[in-house]
């Protein structure tokens, strides 16, 4: 997954174009400018668009990009921290399937196709359009705090998913006619690396493996299409200790692999903010018990209050 933003920094974020590609601009004290599709594109002249984002008048305090997974050593003399991706190494399929992955989950794949789910790759159209919506309408919390995707119009949907949308595969988990969870597959504009731009699941099928289906399929459409890395957002974020999601994806053959990030400052402001490591966000510094137990909390306060909200809709018995 690309890091998290959360819904006040989507709308502070003011993308502009530079040699061709988004940029957003996220922070307001400090500015930082990365591609609005980070992980999805890459930078391939960076001197050419620290260039354009000087002549464009736009501030940005720091601009940051990543290298590609098949460059893990540093190309450039930039200030450079370590990221990480979560990724299997794609050759075949059934090198994933013998090779990559245990016993555990070869038989929650299974599970899925016999409790009746099939997954296959789908056009983007009307019909997709409808079975998101209504994955993402399943609940308002996901992961402890408010689902952004939540109660979205149809248009809504729509646009949140038709980006890249003449090189995405997309695809879908089926019981039936119902979609019960799809993904979105990127791959860069070389086909070197896909990664899951999306990958959801309704919860109430977590029974039946759908999750892992995907993932699957995912790896198949890879395979097929002599893509040699399928990517899932970062095995690690910041100081965060594993949990749930990153021994998920090591169950389902995803490994770290570690690769330069750049920040390179255009301003003063931007090399003070470097030199004081304040380009991280607060919870890189926040000890990792102390953030796990504030998750709790936060997830135990918006349960809380949607399920107050909720009993305030229901009509009352004499209605």
């Amino acid at each position: 997954m690309s890091s998290i933003r959360s819904i006040a920094e989507r709308v502070a974020s003011r993308p502009i174009e530079i040699c061709g590609k988004a940029i957003r601009i996220d922070g307001r004290a400090i500015r930082i400018g990365r591609l609005e599709a980070d992980r999805f594109e890459f930078i391939d002249d960076p001197e050419a668009a620290l260039q354009e984002i000087r002549q464009s008048g736009v501030r940005i305090d720091l601009f940051s990009f990543v290298q590609k997974i098949r460059d893990r050593q540093p190309k450039y003399s930039y200030p450079m921290e370590w990221d990480n991706l979560a990724a299997v190494p794609v050759s075949t399929f059934d090198h994933w399937w013998t090779k990559q992955i245990d016993n555990k989950t070869r038989n929650m794949v299974r599970r899925a196709e016999k409790k009746g789910v099939t997954v296959r790759e789908v056009v983007f159209d009307d019909t997709l359009v409808r079975g998101i919506s209504e994955v993402y309408n399943e609940s308002p919390i996901r992961q402890g705090k408010p689902f952004w995707h939540y109660q979205k119009s149809l248009d809504a949907v729509r646009r949140a998913n038709e980006t890249f949308v003449d090189r995405s595969t997309f695809i879908t988990a089926s019981l039936g006619d119902r979609v019960i969870g799809f993904a979105k597959l990127v791959p860069d504009e070389d086909h070197q690396q896909a990664a899951l731009m999306q990958i959801l699941s309704m919860v109430s099928h977590r029974d039946k493996s759908p999750t892992n289906a995907l993932i699957a399929q995912a790896v198949r459409s890879c395979a097929e299409r002599g893509i040699p890395y399928l990517v899932y957002a970062s095995f690690a974020y910041d100081n965060k200790l594993r949990d749930s999601l990153s021994d998920f994806k090591q169950h389902n053959g995803f490994q770290r692999i570690d690769v330069p990030r750049y920040y390179v400052p255009l301003t003063t402001r931007g090399r003070i903010a470097l030199r004081l490591g304040l380009h991280h966000s607060i919870t890189s510094h926040i000890p990792e018990p102390v953030l796990t137990r504030l998750r709790a909390i936060r997830g135990w306060w918006f349960a809380r209050n949607i399920r107050a909200a909720n009993l305030a809709e229901e009509p009352s018995n004499g209605a």
